[in-house]
């Protein structure tokens, strides 16, 4: 069974500890899109491992990771994150590889995103300016550079210095700012390319062959449904398709060979940066949502804002991507709460919504309509069993599957990995 998780609100759900959950049950797990602005937390034995490009599997010593075609790699990076998670133990050699078509990220992809961050003042849109953006114009306007290009060091050198000449002309006409160095970044690009040598393969023809061997896959997307460049809150989305259609272009696989779609969702919602949020909470129970719950950015360290359960554009992402199961994280977030709340769906200038706008202008004065709940005011924390649930966070949850019309397959009750509740009689995999 081949099997994708991918965020179902506005990125930072928990996908790293599902897949991490998932992981030992499969043969591959594969990151199809996004770049090292993404942040998937492990927690294992009380540590906690924070990953941006390389994919929550890694943690499992049998599990061959693989870091898709769709995904922009700063090289440096990468380089870091390799070295960081060594220092948990953890050995990637032999069983992680990146596309040798991934586009990569260069210096005046980060100085460009921070520079056009900074001059749009308070229409920002909350972009980490790691450069994500641009790598993704550029690779749409065909002037990226692709990591097997670095294979080829004269054919390397006569377009990376055809970029750099443009974007120096940008630099300094537009921005008024120092130009680049080309032969500095030329032979620091060089260098990286041999350290990243033995990690580089066709990565689409290895997952097709894995596939057709009978390998079990998890695919892993970064940020979520809302986030996504063409069915999110645009223009304040990601650079990228974290729904089901960007594995086809990022992996490099049939639709077909996609089994079962896991939704990840908080039991309440968060969302980093700029954008609507209709049912965000601006006062005191928004704060001590953030403070309970920890909200804040993995990659930046951001305070995430905080709302209720948005189970109108929840019901939306279900529906678009198909989402077979939702997985719920941070229920114990919400223990100590007297009251809690579900949104139900919109109205806009006093009519009833359908269906959810991804105008943000329309998103900005909507109102939110309320279901809500008594409290179970007990505590979930590491409950493993459906059955130790509170009655009222049971009824909870039902209220999301009614809500979304999707089944709930797992109840992430901590951040540990075996603080998690599987609910096997809707769940197609064996724990």
């Amino acid at each position: 069974m081949n099997i994708l998780v991918l965020g179902a609100q506005w990125g930072d759900e928990g996908k790293g500890k599902i897949v991490d959950l998932l992981s030992e049950r499969f043969d591959v797990v594969c990151r199809y899109q996004g770049g090292h602005n993404a942040g998937h937390t492990v927690v294992v034995n009380n540590q906690r491992i924070v990953l941006h490009l390389i994919p929550s599997g890694i943690i499992h010593e049998n599990t061959i990771c693989i870091i898709g075609n769709g995904v922009v790699v700063n090289p440096d990076s990468f380089l870091k994150e390799v070295e960081d998670i060594k220092k948990f133990k953890v050995n990637p050699d032999g069983r992680l590889f990146i596309s040798k078509d991934c586009h990569l990220i260069f210096p005046y992809h980060e100085l460009l995103d921070r520079l056009n961050e900074e001059s749009l003042g308070k229409k920002k849109i909350g972009t980490t300016c790691k450069g994500i953006g641009p790598c993704y114009e550029d690779k749409i306007g065909r002037k990226s550079i692709k990591i097997s290009m670095l294979y080829y060091p004269d054919l390397f050198r006569e377009i990376l210095f055809e970029r750099i000449e443009e974007k120096n002309f940008i630099l300094k006409h537009k921005f008024n700012h120092p130009e680049l160095n080309k032969n500095e970044i030329y032979e620091t690009y060089l260098k990286y390319g041999e350290k990243i040598k033995s990690y580089v393969i066709d990565t689409v023809k290895f997952i097709n062959d894995e596939i057709e061997k009978g390998k079990k896959i998890l695919f892993e997307g970064a940020q979520g449904v809302l986030l996504d460049l063409d069915h999110g809150t645009y223009p304040f989305v990601s650079a990228s398709n974290p729904n089901p259609g960007g594995i086809l272009t990022g992996m490099g696989i049939s639709p077909s060979k996609i089994d079962c779609i896991i939704g990840v969702s908080k039991a309440y919602t968060t969302r980093v940066g700029a954008g609507p949020f209709p049912t965000e909470l601006h006062g005191k129970i928004g704060h001590i949502l953030r403070d309970i719950g920890n909200e804040y950015g993995a990659t930046t360290g951001r305070p995430r804002r905080c709302g209720w359960l948005d189970g109108f554009s929840l019901n939306y992402a279900c529906r678009i991507t198909g989402i077979n199961y939702l997985a719920i994280t941070k229920l114990d977030v919400l223990d100590d709460f007297k009251e809690i709340k579900i949104c139900t769906g919109y109205k806009h200038k006093g009519k009833k919504l359908e269906f959810f706008p991804t105008e943000w202008w329309i998103l900005n004065e909507v109102e939110p309509e309320y279901m809500v709940f008594e409290g179970w005011m007990e505590k979930t924390k590491g409950i493993k069993s459906h059955q130790k649930l509170p009655k009222r966070a049971s009824v909870y949850l039902e209220a999301i599957e009614k809500i979304t019309e999707t089944k709930i397959s797992i109840v992430s009750t901590g951040s540990d990995r075996y603080e998690t509740i599987i609910l096997n009689e809707s769940f197609p995999l064996t724990f």
